[in-house]
Protein backbone atom coordinates (compact mmCIF):
# COMPACT_ATOMS: atom_id res chain seq x y z
CA UNK A 1 0.00 0.00 0.00
CA UNK A 2 3.14 2.08 0.73
CA UNK A 3 4.44 1.20 -2.65
CA UNK A 4 1.23 2.28 -4.48
CA UNK A 5 0.55 5.55 -2.38
CA UNK A 6 4.15 6.79 -3.06
CA UNK A 7 3.68 5.74 -7.01
CA UNK A 8 0.59 7.78 -6.95
CA UNK A 9 1.90 10.48 -5.38
CA UNK A 10 5.20 10.70 -7.78
CA UNK A 11 2.82 10.38 -10.42
CA UNK A 12 0.89 13.36 -9.78
CA UNK A 13 4.23 15.53 -9.13
CA UNK A 14 5.11 14.99 -12.62
CA UNK A 15 1.84 15.57 -13.90
CA UNK A 16 1.33 18.48 -11.95
CA UNK A 17 5.24 19.88 -13.42
CA UNK A 18 4.08 19.59 -16.80
CA UNK A 19 0.96 20.70 -17.16
CA UNK A 20 2.26 23.97 -14.82
CA UNK A 21 5.14 24.57 -17.89
CA UNK A 22 2.28 24.80 -20.94
CA UNK A 23 1.60 22.11 -23.33
CA UNK A 24 4.77 19.85 -23.71
CA UNK A 25 6.11 20.14 -27.17
CA UNK A 26 5.44 16.91 -28.43
CA UNK A 27 1.61 18.61 -28.52
CA UNK A 28 2.53 21.88 -30.73
CA UNK A 29 0.70 21.84 -33.71
CA UNK A 30 2.95 24.55 -35.89
CA UNK A 31 6.34 24.17 -36.57
CA UNK A 32 8.58 26.35 -34.40
CA UNK A 33 12.06 28.19 -35.89
CA UNK A 34 14.66 30.23 -34.42
CA UNK A 35 16.02 33.74 -36.06
CA UNK A 36 19.24 34.81 -36.15
CA UNK A 37 21.34 38.10 -36.34
CA UNK A 38 24.66 39.17 -35.06
CA UNK A 39 22.24 40.72 -31.85
CA UNK A 40 18.89 39.28 -31.96
CA UNK A 41 17.51 36.05 -31.75
CA UNK A 42 13.89 35.88 -32.32
CA UNK A 43 12.36 32.04 -31.50
CA UNK A 44 8.83 31.82 -32.36
CA UNK A 45 5.75 29.44 -33.86
CA UNK A 46 5.00 29.46 -37.25
CA UNK A 47 1.22 28.55 -37.67
CA UNK A 48 -0.25 27.98 -41.32
CA UNK A 49 -3.18 29.73 -43.01
CA UNK A 50 -4.62 26.66 -43.84
CA UNK A 51 -7.15 28.97 -45.92
CA UNK A 52 -8.79 31.15 -42.78
CA UNK A 53 -9.13 34.75 -42.99
CA UNK A 54 -6.09 35.99 -40.69
CA UNK A 55 -6.42 39.11 -39.51
CA UNK A 56 -9.73 40.44 -38.43
CA UNK A 57 -10.48 36.75 -38.57
CA UNK A 58 -8.44 34.21 -36.68
CA UNK A 59 -6.41 36.97 -35.11
CA UNK A 60 -9.06 39.72 -34.30
CA UNK A 61 -8.32 43.06 -34.73
CA UNK A 62 -7.18 45.24 -31.91
CA UNK A 63 -6.54 42.07 -29.77
CA UNK A 64 -2.87 41.65 -28.25
CA UNK A 65 -1.17 38.06 -30.07
CA UNK A 66 1.90 35.96 -29.34
CA UNK A 67 3.27 36.66 -32.81
CA UNK A 68 3.02 32.95 -33.40
CA UNK A 69 1.93 29.95 -32.27
CA UNK A 70 2.12 28.08 -28.91
CA UNK A 71 4.34 29.93 -26.62
CA UNK A 72 4.51 34.02 -27.03
CA UNK A 73 7.46 34.65 -29.31
CA UNK A 74 10.68 35.67 -27.64
CA UNK A 75 13.19 37.60 -28.45
CA UNK A 76 16.65 38.79 -27.38
CA UNK A 77 18.83 41.72 -27.76
CA UNK A 78 22.74 40.90 -27.53
CA UNK A 79 23.12 44.24 -26.30
CA UNK A 80 20.98 47.88 -26.05
CA UNK A 81 19.46 49.10 -29.05
CA UNK A 82 16.13 50.97 -29.78
CA UNK A 83 13.37 49.41 -31.40
CA UNK A 84 10.84 51.86 -33.74
CA UNK A 85 13.28 54.77 -31.80
CA UNK A 86 12.31 53.01 -28.08
CA UNK A 87 15.58 52.61 -26.05
CA UNK A 88 15.83 48.46 -25.00
CA UNK A 89 18.41 47.10 -22.88
CA UNK A 90 20.16 43.80 -23.52
CA UNK A 91 17.95 41.09 -22.43
CA UNK A 92 15.10 38.38 -23.18
CA UNK A 93 11.73 39.65 -23.91
CA UNK A 94 8.22 37.70 -24.71
CA UNK A 95 7.16 39.81 -27.96
CA UNK A 96 3.52 40.52 -28.83
CA UNK A 97 1.88 42.43 -31.54
CA UNK A 98 -1.64 44.29 -31.68
CA UNK A 99 -2.14 44.18 -35.43
CA UNK A 100 -4.98 46.45 -36.61
CA UNK A 101 -5.79 47.08 -40.34
CA UNK A 102 -3.55 49.93 -40.92
CA UNK A 103 -1.12 49.52 -38.21
CA UNK A 104 0.29 46.85 -36.00
CA UNK A 105 2.02 47.76 -32.12
CA UNK A 106 4.43 45.75 -31.05
CA UNK A 107 5.25 44.73 -27.31
CA UNK A 108 7.97 44.30 -25.32
CA UNK A 109 6.99 42.25 -22.26
CA UNK A 110 9.66 41.56 -19.71
CA UNK A 111 7.46 39.01 -18.16
CA UNK A 112 8.91 35.36 -20.03
CA UNK A 113 7.58 32.07 -20.05
CA UNK A 114 4.10 32.46 -21.08
CA UNK A 115 1.51 30.44 -23.31
CA UNK A 116 0.13 32.30 -26.09
CA UNK A 117 -1.20 35.68 -24.70
CA UNK A 118 -3.64 34.48 -21.85
CA UNK A 119 -1.61 35.72 -19.12
CA UNK A 120 -0.39 39.02 -20.93
CA UNK A 121 -0.08 41.38 -18.46
CA UNK A 122 0.63 45.21 -20.04
CA UNK A 123 1.83 46.09 -16.55
CA UNK A 124 4.63 44.74 -17.69
CA UNK A 125 5.23 46.37 -20.79
CA UNK A 126 8.58 47.51 -21.59
CA UNK A 127 8.03 48.67 -24.40
CA UNK A 128 5.31 49.76 -27.25
CA UNK A 129 5.37 50.97 -30.69
CA UNK A 130 3.65 51.16 -33.33
CA UNK A 131 3.79 51.16 -37.24
CA UNK A 132 2.10 50.97 -40.08
CA UNK A 133 1.10 47.68 -41.43
CA UNK A 134 1.41 47.04 -45.45
CA UNK A 135 -0.88 44.53 -47.80
CA UNK A 136 1.61 42.25 -49.93
CA UNK A 137 0.76 41.07 -53.58
CA UNK A 138 1.02 37.48 -52.69
CA UNK A 139 -0.63 35.06 -50.03
CA UNK A 140 2.74 34.36 -47.16
CA UNK A 141 0.97 30.56 -45.85
CA UNK A 142 3.22 30.10 -43.36
CA UNK A 143 3.35 32.90 -40.81
CA UNK A 144 7.31 34.19 -40.91
CA UNK A 145 9.39 37.00 -39.52
CA UNK A 146 12.52 38.11 -40.81
CA UNK A 147 15.39 39.78 -39.26
CA UNK A 148 17.91 42.10 -39.89
CA UNK A 149 20.47 44.78 -38.50
CA UNK A 150 18.28 47.03 -39.22
CA UNK A 151 14.52 45.66 -39.14
CA UNK A 152 12.17 42.79 -37.86
CA UNK A 153 9.76 41.77 -40.63
CA UNK A 154 6.49 39.91 -39.61
CA UNK A 155 4.15 38.62 -42.42
CA UNK A 156 1.37 36.33 -42.66
CA UNK A 157 -1.78 35.75 -45.19
CA UNK A 158 -1.46 39.49 -47.14
CA UNK A 159 0.04 41.64 -44.39
CA UNK A 160 3.30 42.55 -43.36
CA UNK A 161 4.25 44.68 -40.44
CA UNK A 162 8.05 46.39 -40.14
CA UNK A 163 9.63 47.68 -37.34
CA UNK A 164 13.41 49.33 -37.58
CA UNK A 165 15.80 48.45 -34.99
CA UNK A 166 19.17 50.50 -34.81
CA UNK A 167 22.49 49.38 -32.28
Amino acid sequence: MKKLFSLTFLLLLAASSIFAQGKPKEQRKSPHDTVRTANMTIAYGRPYKKGRDIFGGLESYGKVWRAGADEATQITFAKDCKVVGRPVKAGTYTLFVIPNKNEWTLILNSKLGQWGAYEYDKTKDVVTAAVAATTLDNVVEQFTIEASAEAIKMMWDKTAATFPVSY
